[in-house]
């Protein structure tokens, strides 16, 4: 994949799975299944954006979010805005 592509695109409605329920502890950590850490590559030390979604005022939604492909989405987004900047 490269810098300008994301796998996460919500304007597809495919490729979502629920691939398991955790729960979260008294100190708020909670544990990915292991099988999915393998599949998206996730190991000890990496770093994630967490996103939340609010409506009317309560959280319903959070997403995690690997810190190089948000740098990859904000580029992809801002980039385009960016050149229009410098040139004028």
């Amino acid at each position: 994949m490269s810098d300008q592509e994301t796998c996460c695109s919500t304007d597809e409605a495919q490729g979502f799975n629920v691939d398991a329920i955790v729960t979260v502890d008294e100190r708020g950590q909670m544990v990915l299944p292991k099988d999915l850490r393998a599949r998206a590559g996730i190991k000890a030390g990496d770093k994630f954006a967490l996103i939340s979604w609010e409506k009317d005022g309560e959280v319903c939604c959070m997403s995690l979010v690997k810190t190089n492909a948000l740098s990859s989405m904000v580029k992809e987004f801002l980039g385009p805005m960016m050149s229009t900047l410098s040139t004028t």
